[in-house]
């Protein structure tokens, strides 16, 4: 699919979105998203050194960037800015800013590749199930390099991740489940590859998490976990920790 129509079609979703448009409350995705806060609390305190250090930190592709309010929350200390290519989506975020008592420093509609702010403005950079949105991944690294600060760090968390032989079919599976917006799944070993040449130190992490599954993908995901040979082989969710050297 082309680039700009698959952009199209992201901004499109939540301008029209009963559930997520700016001037919903619909209490069914308030829910949805305290739901995945649970496995963004985990994330949080698995990598809470590269929070507590951060004094600037950066959402990529945020949607309602209820993340960068619990980040906030949990760190009125850090400098927040948040970020999605959808103002509808951004537009939402004083119902999060609510909910979590807080407010974001700064907000920005743009893409994940081509962002208004100043070489090493950041410490630390994140996306939340959003990088497999990302529709240039070798030019989203190359951006991620020119913002952050040296000893700075990117975090794409809880990410759908595959290797090369089954991203066909875990593609395919993706987007069966949820086909009004294209989604991707990373390729571990490509992803790592584009950011070594984007001069980012890549370390990919598998975290077959049980929060919030289904009773289906329960056992999957039960099952990564007792055999983590499984890990190697079938998709998984995964952790990628991007780190600027210099």
């Amino acid at each position: 699919m082309d680039i700009s129509i698959k952009e199209r079609i992201e901004v499109d979703f939540w301008t029209n979105s009963e559930d997520e448009g700016p001037q919903s409350n619909a209490i069914e995705n308030i829910l949805e998203k305290m739901a995945e806060a649970r496995i963004f609390l985990e994330k949080l305190k698995a990598y809470r050194s590269f929070f507590e250090k951060a004094e600037s930190v950066l959402e990529l592709g945020g949607g309602q960037c209820w993340a960068s309010c619990l980040v906030k929350h949990m760190y009125p200390h850090i400098h927040v800015t948040a970020t999605d290519i959808a103002p509808d989506a951004i537009a939402s975020i004083g119902k999060w800013e609510r909910i979590y008592e807080c407010k974001v420093d700064k907000t920005e509609a743009c893409r994940s590749y081509d962002t208004p702010f100043a070489d090493q403005s950041f410490d630390l950079i994140f996306a939340y199930s959003a990088a497999h949105h990302f529709v240039r991944h070798r030019s989203t690294l190359l951006e991620l390099h020119r913002i952050l600060r040296a000893g700075g760090r990117a975090l794409y968390l809880h990410e759908p991740s595959c290797n090369a032989m089954m991203h066909s079919l875990a593609r395919a599976r993706v987007n069966r489940n949820r086909p009004e917006v294209p989604e991707d799944v990373l390729v571990s070993s490509k992803i790592e590859q584009l950011a070594r040449m984007a001069k980012l130190e890549p370390a990919t992490f598998n975290s077959p998490t049980l929060t919030n599954r289904l009773a289906g993908p329960m056992i999957y995901y039960y099952a990564l976990r007792r055999a983590p040979v499984l890990q190697r082989i079938l998709p998984v969710t995964a952790d990628f920790v991007f780190s600027r050297a210099t």
